[in-house]
């Protein structure tokens, strides 16, 4: 079958050849005793096989390869060696054709990145068939190489090894967690090498190795990271223990602690000195518009079309929080500064009834186009937005260097940059707000969240309701304001936010809760590992 003939090639294909060093690497990890048949699912120039008959030239090597040409180049290399059997297939119609009788000691290779709008109807059949068969979801954020996995795994013979060099996006986003299940279940232990630097740096793609084993006497999963291919050499892998895997679809980022820091973790989880956040209140996406451009505006757009009797304070962006606390100061300082701090909320009366400057408005949006959108073009009236409520605090969404936890002085509301916040009565706002900010709370915002582009920690709602903050019921009230203070002003002011937690930590966790403070200090440990990993990936 063909793939879709609409956008670039490499978009098309995922064609994106893995570097000599490392395909020669990677073969090198192969028990030459035990790989009498091998197979390379996507051999594109053929790298993995030129690698597989230099070190292990006895083996019998089957490479699939999609493109004519590239196939062709592969097998005129080959033609003498009757050990190779490069076939000019799609890989999706190869392993429909094998997975009844035939399997494979080794599968190595790097299967393509293809987009599910890039896949022929045909090839989107044969995935969804793939997933579903193992009890997984098919939907149109599923790529091709979760599939390709899957079909390679289940064509191993029950001692088999599968070696692939596959996205980074396994470990943490949300159209992999199925994966993440399937490949605890359907394999013995897991090696997974990451890289601090970029392996295909063209397209600034951060990848791994993953090196599962369907049958060992060691079971598990490891995690080594290294600087870049060449330091695989460095590395070894004998002196690296495997951790117990949980058979879960959670995201994997907590695998890149210590089996010690992840025993200190559920530790934690399941004592009764913390909660999870969720237990506090109801956490929701910020305000949808489905046009934050058009319903955020300034205070010159409000005069311009006389908009002040629909509009409401907003805290915009992350940028827009200056502190802890969301003042009206603080949002008459972004309303000074021209930024985007109101949210337009067009009454639900009668079109007929809007004053002029109201009408004006939304006919400029209409002659700009701004009611094309999918999210505006499928409301009744495109205009007024949906599920508006002031929140009690916000979350924002995507962070530098820790996600800051605010609380609404001012009645201010937010576009889905952040989320909101609904407290549950009988809650001590302060004291809620306070508990965030301490050393063990802030490991776990970086275990719960993922890293974004750029080295940006996201957290979603769900993902923020299941960071751990600890139970503390009361507090002096001279402590709690003093110790917010320090907080905020050291927030306010840019000042090292590790200085604010040495306080909290000492004096709110290991002096009145009782925390131990090497949970404290290890904690720390753990969020600056895992801080500076991601803010490291963002630097390059």
């Amino acid at each position: 079958m063909e793939l879709k003939a609409n956008s670039s090639e490499k978009k098309l294909r995922g064609s994106y050849y893995t570097p000599k060093e490392l395909a020669e690497i990677m073969v090198q990890m192969i028990d030459i005793d035990r790989a009498k048949s091998i197979l390379e699912p996507s051999c594109g120039d053929g790298v993995f096989v030129d690698a597989l008959k230099k070190h292990i030239p006895e083996a019998k090597i089957t490479a699939i390869e999609i493109e004519k040409s590239e196939a062709d180049s592969v097998k005129k290399r080959y033609k003498e060696d009757k050990r190779v059997n490069v076939i000019n297939e799609d890989f999706f119609d190869f392993y429909e054709e094998k997975k009844k009788y035939q399997t494979y000691d080794y599968i190595i290779g790097n299967p393509p990145y293809i987009r599910y709008q890039y896949l022929s109807e045909e090839q989107r059949k044969i995935q969804a068939e793939i997933l579903t068969s193992q009890g997984m979801k098919a939907n149109k954020l599923i790529n091709a190489w979760v599939a390709f996995t899957v079909a390679s795994i289940k064509l191993l013979n029950k001692n088999g090894t599968i070696l692939f060099v596959i996205p980074a996006e396994l470990f943490q986003v949300a159209y992999a967690e199925d994966l993440r299940l399937f490949l605890a279940n359907n394999l013995s232990n897991m090696t997974i090498i990451t890289f601090k630097e970029l392996v295909f740096p063209d397209i600034e793609q951060e990848v791994v190795v993953l090196i599962g084993e369907k049958k060992s006497e060691q079971s598990g999963i490891r995690i080594v990271e290294v600087s870049n291919v060449e330091d695989i050499k460095k590395v070894d892998l004998n002196t690296i223990r495997f951790q117990p895997i949980s058979h879960e679809k959670e995201k994997w980022t907590k695998y890149f602690v210590t089996a010690n820091e992840m025993d200190l973790l559920s530790q934690i989880r399941r004592s009764e000195l913390f909660n999870p956040f969720s237990k506090y209140g109801t956490i929701n996406v910020g305000i949808t518009t489905g046009n934050n451009k058009f319903f955020s505006i300034d205070r010159d757009v409000e005069e311009q079309f006389e908009l002040a009797e629909a509009t409401m304070p907003l805290i915009g962006r992350s940028a827009h929080a200056h502190g802890i606390y969301f003042t009206e100061e603080d949002w008459e300082n972004n309303i000074r500064d021209n930024k985007k701090a109101l949210l337009l909320n067009f009454p639900d009366i009668p079109y007929e009834e809007y004053p002029t400057g109201f009408k004006r408005y939304i006919e400029y949006g209409e002659n700009n186009e701004e009611n094309k959108g999918y999210k505006c073009s499928i409301r009744d009236r495109w205009y007024i937005v949906p599920s508006i409520w002031v929140p009690d605090a916000f979350f924002l969404r995507r962070n530098n260097l820790f996600p800051k936890f605010v609380l609404n002085r001012c009645n201010a509301v937010s576009t889905d940059t952040m989320h909101r916040m609904k407290i549950n009565d009988g809650v001590d706002n302060d004291l809620l707000l306070l508990s965030y900010y301490n050393s063990i709370t802030f490991a776990f915002t970086e275990i719960c969240g993922r890293s974004y582009g750029g080295g940006v920690l996201e957290i979603l709602p769900g993902e923020m309701g299941r960071i751990m903050l600890p139970n503390i019921t009361e507090l002096d009230e001279a402590l709690k304001t003093e110790l917010l203070h320090i907080v905020d002003n050291t927030i306010r002011n840019g000042e090292d936010i590790e200085s604010a937690l040495n306080i909290v930590d000492q004096r709110l966790l290991i002096e009145r809760l009782g925390v131990p403070e090497e949970w404290c200090s290890a904690c720390r440990s753990i969020w600056k590992k895992l801080q500076s990993r991601r803010l490291n990936r963002g630097k390059q």
